[in-house]
């Protein structure tokens, strides 16, 4: 999850919303794709943490179905990347900071206990949740200060 808290900072730096994302081998560990939002410098709306590692580690592993793998990242998915995740067959989820807005794991829709979810990763929340949640904080606190001054 450090690695993960790695990503979103670099993504601060670089004005975006403070997310970031790994895709590790479930059992060797080993780091796949690692990445952090980029909606805004890339242009693209579905540029999340979560949808960038998925793709790298799609594209690295020649497979789009990744199972085997398991997701880090340090905001609760929204209801996009869920069902993106659910669509890779990704085995396990773990999260940091918990997403009362936008999350759609234990928040939201919960999208992964509706009847339109396909396959069901594991799911641990909460991991280094106070660290991944400042980030954002922070970010937030920047930005707010930025625009009034």
């Amino acid at each position: 999850m450090r690695q993960c808290i790695d990503q979103a900072q670099a993504a601060s730096a670089r004005a975006e919303v403070p997310v970031g994302a790994l895709v590790v081998e479930t059992r060797s560990g080993k780091v796949i794709a690692r990445t952090g939002n980029a909606p805004i410098g890339i242009c693209d709306p579905t540029a999340h943490a979560e949808i960038l590692a998925l793709r790298d580690a799609a594209y690295k592993t020649n497979n789009y179905r990744l199972g085997g793998l398991t997701l880090y990242v340090t905001l609760e998915p929204c209801t996009m990347c869920a069902g993106a995740i659910s669509n890779a067959r990704i085995d396990r989820v773990v999260y940091g900071a918990s997403d009362p807005k936008g999350g759609a794991v234990e928040n939201g829709v919960r999208f992964f206990e509706s009847p339109s979810c396909h396959s069901r990763p594991e799911v641990l929340g909460g991991v280094l949740a106070e660290e991944c949640g400042q980030v954002l904080k922070d970010f937030f606190k920047a930005r707010r200060k930025k625009r009034k001054g």
